[in-house]
């Protein structure tokens, strides 16, 4: 029903309210300081603490403010011998659930137990509900490079360490920044998102760094920018590499003194925020042609993470597509529509170049514009972007025409060069992907006259 640590000096105070809560059928966990009251939050899945004000080597007061800062879903009772109105006041203030005076009412004990547990509970359901809404759609995939991604957002997220995150458009770069904020300490505060390359350049550094009253014209009032938004929370720059060096150079002292002015104004203001940064573009490219600070790369590339685009992981889509089914399925259909193998190794041929975003918006359109419970090729084919439709008729017309025996060459030939690339000219794995013996494949290698690069 709930783990309690009772923090308390009084070996008999301990044992009677060990005694009772576990008559309640509560988890009990005692502690005679706040160092090993600290120490138990530490290592213990702790609900509740019932913890003395009058503690020896540290107070109960310091042990509250360790706990709010440390263990912010952790509800705390207070009680005390010593009591008064200013003592009491002060810790509720300091996010203490209750406070309580000795001798203490059992009866007492237990409804302030019963109920701090209850507001606790009813936290941790807001928070998973928070979550889900603040999470639209899930990272799937169990493609070796989403599995490196997972990882290093485990590692990471813990941190305060800021991350660069690269890779194309509609690959799911905001999706990990938000899978980063969700599993970090700073979880129960804002994410707030920037689209730096939606912003005019006039505009970005008072979206940042907020403005004065009258700092120009149509700032008819103070206001803050993101930066003071996301304090004690994380900053997503998404698109930075379309930032101006001038706001760049700005951002980067930020990060460097975690105070900046806004617009127009001459206070100095501190903030504490994590920072995420995204880009679609290849920032080395982007330092070579002065477009992009190489002092504000290092500081941003702490933690790198390399989104890759659907192409280079087409074993994914079929978990993609199962996804994707269910989260757009019609009301009246009791399951999600299904998609044929015929459909499948159409998708799995398609470049994607607006990668999981396209699809999606394809797997949407498909739910949307037919009643058919499985979705045939053709089906798939009138839901797919005019340029799918013209990349599976332009991959068909190569073969019209031919004779069969050559257009059969003709596609062994191009299937035998994708798997040899998809390899990285690996000709034992090949041959394994194409189910025939290497002395096989070296022989179609010969007479198609491939190029093996190496």
């Amino acid at each position: 029903m709930g783990n309690v640590l009772i923090i308390d000096d009084e070996a008999g105070i301990r044992s009677i309210l060990k005694d009772v809560l576990q008559d309640e059928n509560y988890n009990v966990f005692l502690a005679e300081d706040g160092y090993k009251g600290l120490d138990m939050l530490n290592t213990e899945p702790i609900d509740l603490v019932i913890l003395d004000v009058w503690l020896p080597n540290m107070g109960g007061i310091e042990v509250l403010k360790r706990i709010k800062e440390e263990y912010r879903d952790v509800e705390v009772i207070m009680i005390s011998g010593h009591a008064n109105i200013n003592l009491a006041v002060k810790a509720v203030k300091m996010g203490a659930f209750d406070f309580l005076e000795k001798p203490l009412s059992l009866e007492k004990i237990i409804t302030v137990v019963r109920n701090a547990l209850e507001l606790e509970k009813l936290k941790q359901e807001n928070k998973q509900l928070r979550n889900n809404l603040f999470m639209e759609d899930e990272m799937v995939g169990s493609h070796p490079s989403m599995q490196k991604i997972r990882e290093i957002i485990e590692q990471s997220a813990p941190t305060d360490a800021r991350v660069l995150i690269l890779g194309e458009n509609g690959t799911g770069k905001e999706l990990v920044a938000r899978a980063i904020h969700l599993k970090s300490r700073r979880s129960q505060w804002p994410f707030v998102e920037v689209n730096c390359a939606a912003i005019p350049e006039t505009l970005i550094e008072s979206e940042l760094f907020g403005h004065e009253k009258g700092a120009f014209t149509g700032a008819v009032s103070k206001r803050k920018g993101k930066f003071e938004i996301a304090d004690r929370g994380t900053l997503f720059l998404d698109e930075i590499a379309d930032m101006s060096l001038n706001t760049q150079a700005k951002v980067l002292r930020v990060i460097q003194e975690l105070k900046f002015e806004r617009v127009g104004g001459e206070e100095s203001i501190s903030v504490d925020v994590r920072l995420i940064a995204a880009t679609n573009k290849v920032i080395e490219e982007e330092i070579k042609a002065k477009r992009f600070r190489e002092d504000l790369y290092f500081r941003l590339n702490v933690i790198p993470i390399h989104v890759p685009p659907l192409r280079e992981r087409t074993e994914d889509i079929s978990a993609l597509v199962k996804y994707f089914m269910k989260k757009f399925k019609p009301p009246a259909l009791s399951e999600p529509k299904v998609i044929s193998k015929d459909a499948l190794e159409v998708l799995k041929k398609y470049p994607w170049p607006g990668n999981i975003r396209e699809l999606k918006n394809v797997i949407e359109r498909v739910n949307i514009m037919n009643d058919e419970s499985i979705v045939s090729a053709d089906i798939l084919r009138e839901c797919m972007p005019a340029r799918g439709k013209r990349h599976a008729a332009n991959w068909l017309s190569t073969f019209r025409g031919m004779p069969l025996n050559a257009a059969r060459d003709s596609f062994e030939k191009e299937l035998i060069k994708r798997k040899l690339e998809e390899d990285g000219y690996n000709l034992a794995q090949t041959a394994k992907d194409l189910g025939i013996y290497t002395s096989s494949l070296y022989g179609k290698i010969r007479k198609y006259a491939i190029e093996i690069k190496r």
